[in-house]
């Protein structure tokens, strides 16, 4: 090792076995690729929308036939 390199890990108190060592390695990189990023899911169609079951309330007025059939 290098003098510019740090070690990943350092143990401060006690002395761990190889067995320890190996399980919390394990656990911070298993961490540390976990917190990677997810990716956005595409946006919804307004046709498959769960909201288009709900119906809206009906207006009457001039036009209100167009606009009972016209996604929100």
């Amino acid at each position: 090792m290098s003098g510019d390199e740090r070690p990943l890990l350092r143990v401060v108190r006690g002395e761990p076995d190889d067995a320890e060592l190996a399980a919390l390695t394990t656990v911070v990189a298993g961490l540390a690729s976990a917190t990677a990023p997810a990716e956005t899911p595409e946006p919804r169609s307004t046709w498959g929308d769960p909201a288009r079951r709900v119906r809206v309330p009906l207006t009457p007025g001039p036009g209100a036939w167009r606009a009972s059939g016209l996604p929100r």
